[in-house]
């Protein structure tokens, strides 16, 4: 029994201590020597810089860590602070506490650099063509170099992905053919990050025509501060949905209307009357067919024309047979 309840107690103390641990990660704590995106704000990075008012360098690639730094500023509050793209957008990499030299944290410049379709049903890439059959499935890959999020203790960088149907209303969330609702807000916490398999195309949800995609990631209003395309916000890609290859589609109607209407009708006639001149023929040709049925018929139906002879000698041999009798007769 003791053990037993000790064992229950070790669980209850693992998983408080679970809950302790997440619940201190905050997407705005930088740890010591963790990674900070261009256009982030109120973040705390206190610490490797605890106290206001310390100075941070940054010094330029090829530069002698020996000397000062390239660029030195001073943290006013550790607790808010901001990766102001006018000052950070040149300046990437590590920045360190002075005077010490120690590592505070690495500058990173963010790429959101593109938002692929994949169809799940043919396991195929179908961006770069831009259409999909309706009724397939699809899901999406991420490009970006935002995993370094996971870094804070959090599940990944917070990315919504957008879905903007032919009528111009965004879907927020994507129903796939087992019936589940996948919300477009995710994590995104490798590099390329994949969703699972969340759009079925044939759900009457999503009437086919032109749907425009896109990503966007806005964690601590780095969109708002550095509105990039490419960096917090992907190109945006078309894709077309649609139950016949459009290609196929297009070129069928010019191609057949022309071979009938222009072979067809016009070489026959010219080729009869040229050359052929059909009346003499015609003519000429008929009356032959029927006198040769009519000449060849009668030689094959009469053929006992060897019928008479032997019934002559039929004949002969007949009295020759009954003169014999009737001299046997008289003698």
């Amino acid at each position: 029994m003791k053990t037993k309840a000790s064992q229950i107690s070790l669980l209850v103390i693992l998983v408080i201590c679970y809950l302790v641990v997440h619940a201190g990660a905050l997407i705005n704590q930088i740890p010591v020597g963790g990674t900070a995106y261009i256009g982030e704000q109120g973040l705390d990075i206190h610490l490797s810089v605890p106290a206001a008012g310390t100075q941070i360098g940054w010094w330029s690639p090829g530069s002698a860590f020996t000397n000062a730094p390239d660029y030195p500023m001073t943290v006013t509050d550790p607790l808010n602070f901001v990766i102001d793209p006018t000052v950070f957008g040149s300046r990437t990499g590590p920045w360190y506490v002075l005077p010490g030299k120690a590592l505070a944290f690495n500058v990173q410049d963010p790429q959101l650099a593109a938002i692929k379709v994949e169809d799940t049903t043919i396991s195929q890439d179908i961006t770069p063509n831009g259409w999909i059959y309706r009724g397939d499935e699809a899901r999406f890959r991420i490009e970006s170099n935002l995993a370094e999020f996971t870094q804070r203790g959090i599940p990944g960088a917070p990315v919504t992905i957008k879905v903007q149907g032919p009528s111009g209303g965004v879907y927020s969330a994507l129903i796939n053919k087992q019936g589940i609702t996948t919300p477009l807000a995710v994590d995104v916490s490798t590099t390329p990050f994949y969703t699972g398999t969340v759009w079925d195309t044939l759900n009457p949800a999503y009437a086919p025509g032109q749907y425009t995609i896109w990503a966007e990631c806005n964690a601590n209003r780095m969109k708002d501060n550095y509105d990039v395309v490419g960096k917090t916000e992907s190109p945006p890609i078309s894709i077309l949905v649609r139950e016949q290859n459009p290609l196929i589609s297009v070129n069928v109607p010019t191609t057949n209307p022309t071979i009938i209407a222009t072979t067809v009708p016009t070489k026959k006639p010219t080729t009869i009357v040229v050359t052929n001149t059909p009346i003499p023929i015609e003519t000429t040709a008929a009356p032959s067919l029927v006198t040769t049925q009519q000449t060849v018929q009668p030689s094959v139906t009469p053929t006992p024309t060897r019928a008479p002879g032997f019934s002559g000698m039929f004949g002969i041999i007949a009295i020759i047979v009954v003169c014999a009798l009737y001299l046997a007769k008289r003698d």
